[in-house]
């Protein structure tokens, strides 16, 4: 089959198009045939092999997968003799291991059906990103209607699901983003959008709930924008250095026990519950997948220049 293949870590060039064998099924895994694949920052993670803790869990020297991407939308061609939930034919969507290529493997229970509403290339855009927002609104930062939240990094991936979503649970959401991404969020629901390149989140407003999404701020600037007994959810590495990229999440446990409001990291998780929590939303018409660009499967490279350039608006995706 046709494949995206890395040998080792580094930037864009470590990518190539190769010819490897289709992957077999254990027990409890499904093989699914790729329709699309969506990309993300933790696939620039497994690209470049930072922050350096990271790798291990994913190969010290190269990558133990030579295949990247998790995200995938498609039909399963083959399930494991312990899989109950799905057969061949099946359209679902998730996280699986190598899904830039024309087949991946994945867990039976990081898989659900994929939405009715939705085209497997608007179904890839969802699963990290999608599960990331609302486990951070959700579950990490108890959002409740009639709450105040702050969403930094309101266009990307995650943020374009976070903003949605916390306007379905019923919540007065304030987005941060640069200029030209300003309509976008607006056009997500946003009831206010602040320009970064012009103000400052920490102008005297509070928030019950903020989620920096891969942001770069201080904590004691978050603090400042957070309501004396308000939640911080921290999503994401960037900036946090390349040896563990957890700087500010780990200042951030540090300082919890001594404050009154709630900091805290969200711990990644990939579980069908939460994508089945997203189809609820996604076919009830509260939640749609942002798609910024598509890339055939040879372009992936320029894919992820495109998202590490900072201008991506939602969801970058990949077809196969």
């Amino acid at each position: 089959m046709k494949a995206i293949l890395q040998d080792a870590y580094g930037a864009r060039d470590v990518w190539r198009v190769g010819e490897i064998a289709v992957p077999q099924v254990t027990d409890k895994e499904v093989l699914v045939k790729v329709q699309a694949a969506g990309l993300d920052r933790g696939t620039w993670h497994l690209m470049t092999g930072l922050p350096y803790l990271g790798r291990l869990a994913f190969g010290l020297r190269r990558p133990k997968n030579p295949v990247p991407g998790r995200d995938l939308a498609g039909t399963v061609a083959a399930v494991g003799s312990a899989v109950t939930k799905f057969a061949v034919g099946d359209a679902v969507f998730g996280v699986g291991s190598g899904s830039f290529a024309e087949y991946a493997i994945a867990i039976e229970d990081k898989l659900a059906r994929a939405p009715a509403n939705v085209t497997a290339t608007q179904a890839a855009a969802v699963p990290i990103s999608g599960m990331t927002a609302i486990r951070a609104l959700h579950d990490a930062g108890h959002l409740a209607p009639g709450q105040r939240v702050l969403i930094v990094g309101a266009s990307g991936g995650v943020g374009s699901y976070a903003v949605q979503l916390a306007k379905a649970f019923g919540s007065h959401v304030t987005g941060v983003c640069s200029t030209a991404k300003i309509d976008l969020v607006r056009s997500l629901g946003a009831d206010r959008v602040i320009d970064y390149t012009h103000d400052d989140f920490a102008d005297g407003t509070r928030y019950d709930l903020i989620l920096d999404i891969g942001g770069s701020s201080s904590l004691s600037r978050l603090r400042r924008a957070l309501s004396p007994r308000g939640t911080l959810v921290i999503v994401g590495g960037e900036g946090g250095g390349n040896l563990t990229g957890m700087g500010r999440q780990l200042r951030a446990l540090a300082l919890a026990p001594f404050v009154r409001q709630r900091l805290t990291p969200l711990v990644p998780k990939e579980h069908h519950a939460d994508l089945e929590r997203l189809t609820a939303y996604i076919e009830a018409g509260n939640v749609t997948p942002i798609i910024d660009r598509t890339y055939p499967l040879d372009q992936a490279a320029d894919a992820m220049q495109r998202l590490i350039a900072g201008q991506v608006r939602g969801k970058i995706t990949i077809t196969t």
